[in-house]
């Protein structure tokens, strides 16, 4: 079934960004989603994307920044404590920054917008977890502010949920928000190996 996104119909840019050229957001990759309540279908293979996906950024010497989400103390979110830091696969490096944020968009209360606007590149490359909600909702941020986002699809991962009466799987999840992404607000692209 062929579809015409409103991206084709705006006649937007489909080419996936050049990672040299672009700002590396990785966004909630937290101890959070790996064990416990909030576990996430395919996180294993998605951190291990995501580790390839910095070891390149790193390499071509792209600017990288780390996102994570504060629940505050006692929760599953708690960056105080190590259920919610940042996996040690993708920990960040000296000098690159970690932006705390309390709501799904990054953009909302936070400095983000002041990196990526200093690093001087339109090109924002995003992944990490949960690709429905904190993905989905800071790459809508970046596309609202001016930025032109490409989202790494297999360093992204989700869990089942819940609508309406109908149980819906991890994947249909990850494959609906990453629809609504490439409708709209960025490139979708299956790994770092489509990247520029």
């Amino acid at each position: 079934m062929a579809t015409t996104t409103l991206r084709e119909l705006n006649g937007f840019d489909e080419t996936p960004a050049a990672l040299a050229d672009a700002t590396l957001v990785l966004v909630d990759y937290q101890n959070t989603y790996v064990a416990g309540v909030m576990e996430l279908e395919g996180w294993r293979a998605a951190l291990d994307s995501a580790a390839a996906l910095l070891r390149r950024a790193r390499e071509v010497g792209a600017k990288v920044v780390h996102v994570v989400n504060d629940g505050g103390p006692g929760t599953p979110y708690d960056i105080r404590a190590e259920i919610g830091s940042i996996h040690p696969s993708v920990a960040p490096a000296e000098g690159e920054p970690v932006v705390v944020k309390k709501v799904p968009n990054a953009f909302v209360g936070t400095d983000l917008g002041e990196h990526l606007d200093a690093a001087g590149n339109k090109d924002v490359v995003v992944a990490g977890f949960m690709t429905h909600m904190c993905v989905l909702f800071t790459v809508e941020g970046a596309f609202l502010r001016g930025n032109r986002p490409t989202v790494v699809a297999d360093a992204c991962a989700t869990r089942p949920l819940r609508a309406a009466g109908t149980g819906l799987s991890a994947s249909q999840i990850h494959h609906g928000a990453l629809a609504t992404i490439a409708d709209l607000y960025g490139v979708v692209v299956d790994s770092e190996k489509s990247l520029g």
